[in-house]
């Protein structure tokens, strides 16, 4: 047990399952955070596109300066030379009317854009899934297989002593005691080996959960039952419909579309309606002149506007055209990445279960080859327990029944990493299985 579990009162280190890894590892994943921050930004831009289509932009000025010399009276529209101060505010509003739809384009685009980075944060989800799934059956694997070739070692540690004492009455040889020795070295070895390969893989996990460097990592090697059969054509049909990379193509898709349509729409003439107000104020510093007061002139002073403004582009080198027609090729381009993005996954769903399908069949093999090995291996141990093989013929046998064992535990975890794809690709997501 690791050295944290006993500081300052520390319980025992949670068993970590699988599905608590998983969640573990989304909820610390930098790549998890860097697409909240990417979604974060697509919120922005809705809420601006809706604003730029819906709100009028609204600004306001007021200025303050001393003028020298020259300059015309406000009151009189008569030039005069005397040093005069002025003052003035103005508030102006705009929308636009009409601009091809471009706005209307741009509100629609950044509604799919949030939508493509909310999808695409649950691949980068079940990608993470995924690749815990498959540290997790690593770990677990070499942890049974370490389980194993611990046993391994006290059979063969037992033995050691049994012919220690057969050779004492005669009943062994010295090449039988040396026989075994050499047994148990190559036991202790492959147990070495295993709890190495243990250590690494228990490392590689720890590295895709975040988990701290200071606390010990413990996972439950229970393997949960996977189950169930699906169709072979619902399934495709229901990625085709589903697959996050199939829905953000066709979404880069639409996205192309409205980009066209708003490149035409730049062709037409745009209306606008813009309105403000103003209001100014001036004296006459150090003279003794007789003006209205500040507010009385700000009162008196008043201005305001209301302005509709039609422009029509007429020639501008051929640059509309020519965005039009890099928009008809973006179009051309994203049909064909759509088309092909959906043959892809077609052919991977396919693969999936073709994939499922036989790994299921090689552990159904695996599972007959250990129990036949199984049987093999108790055989041999009591003959050998009768003198009727040699030590090396029982550790030719035991290579062989470690070896089925093995070959089971890899082709079970195979099996369930496939499983739990054709699952993902039928709608369940993987920290749900």
């Amino acid at each position: 047990m690791g050295l944290s579990a006993f500081v300052a009162g520390a319980q025992e280190p949670k068993v970590m399952t699988l599905r608590d890894c998983m969640e573990y590892a989304i909820s610390n994943s930098t790549k998890v955070r860097i697409q909240q921050a990417e979604i974060g930004d697509a919120q922005i831009a809705r809420r601006n596109a809706v604003l730029k289509a819906f709100t009028p932009s609204i600004s306001g000025n007021t200025y303050a300066y001393y003028n020298f010399g020259r300059s015309i009276d406000p009151e009189t529209n008569i030039y005069v030379t005397e040093t005069s101060f002025h003052n003035g505010y103005s508030l102006g509003a705009g929308i636009m009317l009409f601009d091809g739809f471009s706005a209307v384009n741009n509100m629609k685009i950044s509604k799919t854009a949030l939508a493509i980075g909310r999808t695409q944060e649950k691949q980068v989800e079940a990608d993470i899934c995924l690749a815990v799934m498959e540290a997790y059956y690593n770990v677990v694997y070499y942890k049974r297989l370490s389980d194993i070739y611990q046993v391994q070692v006290e059979a063969a540690e037992s033995l050691l002593a049994k012919a220690q004492k057969q050779e004492e009455i005669g009943q062994k040889s010295p090449a039988d005691v040396v026989q075994a020795e050499a047994d148990l070295a190559d036991r202790k070895y492959e147990a070495i080996n295993a709890r190495n390969m243990y250590n690494d893989q228990l490392m590689n996990l720890a590295d895709l959960l975040f988990w701290p460097v200071d606390r010990e990592l413990v996972i439950d090697t229970k393997i949960p039952g996977q189950t169930g059969y699906y169709d072979t054509e619902g399934i495709v049909d229901y990625a085709l419909a589903n697959d996050p990379a199939v829905k953000i193509a066709g979404w880069n898709l639409d996205n192309a579309k409205r980009e066209l349509s708003t490149a035409i729409g730049q062709l037409f003439p745009s209306l606008s309606l813009n309105a403000g107000w103003s209001t100014s104020y001036f004296n006459y510093p150090g003279k003794d002149i007789l003006l209205d007061p500040y507010a009385t002139q700000l009162r008196n002073h008043q201005g305001e506007y209301i302005q509709f403004s039609l422009s029509i582009p007429i020639y501008n080198r051929l640059e509309g055209q020519g965005n039009v027609a890099r928009k008809r090729n973006a179009v051309k381009k994203m049909t064909a990445q759509y088309d092909q993005k959906r043959r892809d996954v077609e052919s991977e769903v396919r693969r999936a279960i073709q994939d499922r399908d036989g790994a299921e069949s090689a552990y159904a093999q695996a599972q007959r080859k250990a129990e036949v090995q199984a049987e093999a291996y108790t055989l041999n141990l009591k003959k050998l327990e009768q003198g009727l093989i040699s030590q090396l013929e029982f550790q030719t046998a035991n290579n062989n029944y470690l070896k089925a064992q093995a070959d089971e535990m890899n082709s079970l975890f195979k099996y369930l990493i496939k499983q739990a794809v054709v699952r993902y690709y039928n709608g369940v997501e993987y920290i749900n299985q």
